[in-house]
């Protein structure tokens, strides 16, 4: 057996592959296996052109000869999982993704294609997810803006849809998917804004302040003003807190969890913590919501109690 035969063939299937010719660097690549079956790169080679000949089973064979042969390469893990998803077993699409992650957390792909598995499984926000750690590696990357745009319409957050059509655009310009996706949520976020009524108030349940005879006086609304000042004052403050609390609690307590979720390393105790930390940030954010909420009706009171 010669290591230099092996190496010829194995540029011989290059040059195929390069040239498109899949069922030669089949021939040639299935050569190589003959004279020494144990050889990683040469399963990862065979499994990548039974992948483009759509022979799915044996592409997945290969690349789990990889994976068994050289346990740490990442894009065996995340090439497998992609072409599980697409024999229709989502688990182990997931857990070779997870692992691929593992082993490199900065490979776009692997996000991809778990958003890919997610989306299949019906999994929206999991999929969501997976789809913005693929843009927060890779910004640039116009599938994932368009496949997490889609996602975005089909939750109706038209808005969300939008900015991402658009980020697929200026990536990609003139693409057919993103302009019509674009389109569509551009209708949609027109029609919910063209559709959204106030509910009609009982009558004389309120009092507005549209009357132009209705003057506010300092001197004889002293009283009233300062209560409207004050309920204001309280309202902007909560507002506020309520802001920082889902910038600095509730938002890093969804990334934590969402790591957790999305490759956990096995530990229950990690999760637990995770679980703890975002009950903990939303009963916060419930409480603060309250007060801001018993603020805001102290604003309203003001208004019905304008005085004549």
């Amino acid at each position: 057996m010669s290591l230099d035969k092996i190496e010829f063939l194995c540029q011989k299937a290059q040059q195929a592959i390069s040239q498109r010719d899949w069922d030669k660097a089949k021939v040639v690549y299935l050569q190589a296996l003959g004279l020494k079956s144990d050889i990683p790169d040469i399963h990862y080679g065979l499994a990548t052109v039974y992948f483009q000949l759509r022979e799915l089973t044996s592409a997945a064979h290969h690349f789990k000869e990889v994976t068994r042969l050289d346990s740490h390469r990442a894009g065996a893990y995340i090439n497998l999982g992609a072409v599980m998803n697409l024999l229709s077993e989502p688990e182990e699409a997931i857990a070779a993704l997870r692992r691929g992650i593992q082993l490199d957390p900065q490979r776009v792909e692997g996000f991809y294609n778990l958003g890919l598995v997610y989306r299949r499984k019906g999994q929206i926000d999991l999929a969501v997810q997976s789809y913005r750690e693929a843009i927060r590696i890779n910004p640039r990357m116009a599938d994932a803006h368009l496949n997490l745009a889609n996602l975005h319409f089909e939750k109706q957050q038209y808005r969300s849809a939008v900015t991402h059509y658009q980020h697929a655009l200026q990536i990609r310009p003139a693409w057919d998917k993103a302009l019509a996706g674009l389109d569509q949520a551009k209708e949609a976020l027109d029609a919910e804004h063209k559709g959204f009524q106030p509910e009609p108030e009982a009558s004389g349940s309120h009092r507005t302040f549209e009357d132009p005879d209705r003057v506010l006086d300092p001197n004889l609304h002293h009283d009233f003003l300062n209560a409207l000042h004050q309920a204001t004052i309280a309202s902007e403050e909560l507002g506020k807190e309520f802001e920082q609390l889902l910038e600095k609690d509730v938002e890093p307590a969804i990334k934590e969890l969402s790591s957790c979720l999305l490759y956990p390393d096995g530990a229950r105790t990690q999760l637990e913590q995770c679980v703890d930390q975002f009950e903990t940030a939303l009963k916060h954010m419930k409480t603060v919501q309250a007060s801001l909420q018993a603020s805001l009706g102290r604003v309203r009171k003001c208004r019905d109690d304008f005085p004549d």
